[in-house]
């Protein structure tokens, strides 16, 4: 069974669309008869995600750093929960064991996870698809910017080709069937 590694905010944010799409995408993946690969927590956008998938009966994995357990962000209805001891563990896992990555609006740590699997993938440690869903604009800001590094000569403009801007559930539907 097909594992998708979603990275999503620990906070919902200010618009109602993130919530939306990110319960949508936890349907998507259940139905797709995929699993949620997250980072387990129960609040925003994470909690969102893994919410929508229990609901249509998916499966969902979560991996979450002890510490955070212990500030109680985790989910506690998931399908199964690995505990790591650091964040590095964590990331390792879920980047070992995805069959496609998927981000949604989010914060620092959102954008941090972003970027290493976009390097992994620049540097071919990873082959597997890479999602941005860029719902009402959210992360035009770093299209933008990664036009910039390009026009400056830190990237080279094929890397571009490393990720698939997703603006929609139908979008998001189609990239996600084509994995399975």
């Amino acid at each position: 069974m097909k594992k998708i590694c979603v990275f999503a905010g620990s906070s919902a944010g200010k618009n109602e669309n993130y919530k939306k799409i990110s319960r949508k995408l936890g349907h998507l993946i259940a139905q797709s008869g995929s699993k949620l690969f997250y980072g387990g927590a129960k609040v925003g956008l994470m909690g969102e995600v893994a919410d929508g998938c229990l609901e249509e009966g998916g499966e969902v994995i979560g991996v979450i750093p002890k510490f955070l357990c212990a500030i109680e962000v985790n989910h506690e209805n998931l399908t199964e929960m690995i505990i790591t001891e650091t964040m590095h563990e964590r990331k390792t896992l879920m980047y070992n064991n995805a069959s496609m990555f998927i981000a949604l609006p989010g914060g620092i740590g959102t954008l941090e996870e972003l970027m290493e699997v976009l390097t992994w993938k620049q540097l071919g440690l990873i082959k597997e698809k890479v999602l941005i869903v860029n719902i009402d604009g959210y992360w035009e800001n770093l299209f933008k910017l990664f036009k910039d590094i390009v026009s400056n000569n830190f990237m080279k403009s094929m890397n571009l080709d490393n990720f698939t801007e997703v603006k929609s559930e139908i979008g998001l539907e189609r990239e996600i069937n084509s994995i399975n």
